[in-house]
């Protein structure tokens, strides 16, 4: 049976998943990504995010949108479910799609959309948001974490996160 919900879509992280303890890995030169991926098992759930979805979740189908990459997945939908995120639908960066975090989220957007009422989409990325909302989604801006310049610049310039 198709749920006929509307969809509730939620970033990871910085928006759910605290990245502060693994940013470590993207300063300097040389950045180390199986490291900063390698630890987001560690990530301690961000509250209000959490509560967001939970609550989304009594009118929604929760689905999840994020800039991880497909090798993520097993150590992320373990996370979600360890920290009591709703069931649902994982949507991840293909491996070796290096576009800007806004670009691949909107064509995933898109994609996920057809057919679908998209009540929200939650983000931390400025960049992110602004275009979702330039597409004419609802947008909620989780800004209940300080907001990382490391990872804007890998977001947006390194297509990693």
């Amino acid at each position: 049976m198709t749920d006929s919900r509307p969809l509730a879509v939620f970033d990871l992280d910085n928006t759910l998943a605290d990245t502060g303890h693994r940013q470590r890995f993207l300063e300097g030169g040389r950045r180390d990504w199986e490291g900063f991926f390698g630890a987001a098992s560690d990530d301690p759930p961000i509250g209000e995010g959490v509560a967001f979805a939970v609550a989304c979740a009594q009118e929604c189908e929760v689905v999840y949108l994020t800039g991880r990459p497909e090798r993520c997945r097993q150590d992320t939908v373990e996370w979600l479910a360890r920290h009591g995120l709703p069931e649902g639908r994982v949507f991840m960066r293909r491996n070796d799609d290096r576009r800007p975090a806004r670009q691949m989220k909107m064509t995933v957007l898109r994609r996920v959309a057809r057919g679908r009422v998209v009540r929200v989409v939650v983000d931390d990325d400025e960049l992110v948001c602004a275009e979702v909302e330039r597409a004419g989604f609802s947008v909620v801006r989780a800004r209940w974490v300080a907001s990382s310049e490391v990872l804007g610049v890998v977001q947006e310039g390194e297509g990693r996160t």
